[in-house]
C-alpha cells in the first residue's frame, strides 16, 4: 500500500507539473517498479517460513544470513533490472507508445531511478523476512520514511527548480532510503531486541 501511495502521489506531482505527457512518461517508467515485486515475492515468500522457522528453533544467525542473502539476491536482481533500463530506456518506453514527451520524461525518469532500483527489490524482501522474525515496524517505518522524502522532497525540488529531473532525484534518494533504512536496521540486530 505504501508503494502504491507514493507512486500515486509522485504521479500528481509530474502531472502538475508537467502535464499528461510527462504523467504517461513517468507512469510507463515507473510501472516496471510495480513488475518487480514479483521477482521480489518469489525470494521473499520462501524467506518468511525460513526466516520464522530458523528463529523458532533458536537459530538467530542463521535466520538474518537468510534474510541477508535473500536481500543480496533481490538486490541484484532489481539492481540489473534498473540498470537495463537506465542504459536502454527505451526498450522498455517504447512497447507503451511513441510521443517524443513521454518517451523523454520516461527515459529521465530510468536514467535517474532505474539505477537505485536495487535498494527498491532490497526493502520488500527483507519485508517478508521480517515477517518471517514477526518484526514488522523497520520495514514500515522505512516505507513511510520513502513516501514522505519521494513525496515531500519531490514536490519541493520541482517547486523550487521547475524541473521533473531533480523530482526524480528525489524519488531515487528515497528507493535509497527505504533499502538502507531496513537493512540497516536488520543486520544491527532490530528483530532481536525488545
Amino acid at each position: 500500500m505504501q508503494t502504491s501511495l507514493t507512486i500515486a502521489l509522485t504521479t500528481a506531482i509530474v502531472g502538475a507539473h508537467g502535464g499528461p505527457d510527462a504523467v504517461a512518461g513517468y507512469g510507463t517508467g515507473a510501472r516496471l517498479e510495480y513488475l518487480l515485486i514479483p521477482l521480489v515475492f518469489a525470494l521473499g515468500a520462501p524467506m518468511v517460513a525460513l526466516v520464522g522457522t530458523n528463529i523458532g528453533a533458536g537459530q538467530r544467525e542463521r535466520a538474518l544470513r537468510i534474510a541477508l542473502i535473500g536481500g543480496a539476491l533481490a538486490f541484484a536482481i532489481s539492481e540489473t533490472v534498473g540498470i537495463a533500463a537506465a542504459i536502454w530506456p527505451a526498450a522498455w518506453l517504447g512497447l507503451f507508445g511513441s510521443d517524443e514527451r513521454m518517451l523523454a520524461t520516461g527515459a529521465d525518469y530510468l536514467r535517474v531511478v532505474g539505477p537505485a532500483y536495487g535498494f527498491f527489490g532490497l526493502g520488500p524482501a527483507l519485508y517478508f523476512a521480517s515477517q518471517g522474525a514477526g518484526r514488522l515496524a523497520w520495514p514500515l517505518l522505512a516505507g513511510l520514511l520513502r513516501m514522505l522524502l519521494a513525496v515531500g522532497g519531490g514536490w519541493l525540488a520541482v517547486s523550487l527548480t521547475g524541473s521533473l529531473v531533480w523530482c526524480f532525484a528525489i524519488v531515487a534518494l528515497a528507493l535509497v532510503t527505504y533499502g538502507v533504512t531496513i537493512v540497516t536496521a536488520i543486520a544491527s540486530g532490530a528483530w532481536f531486541r525488545h
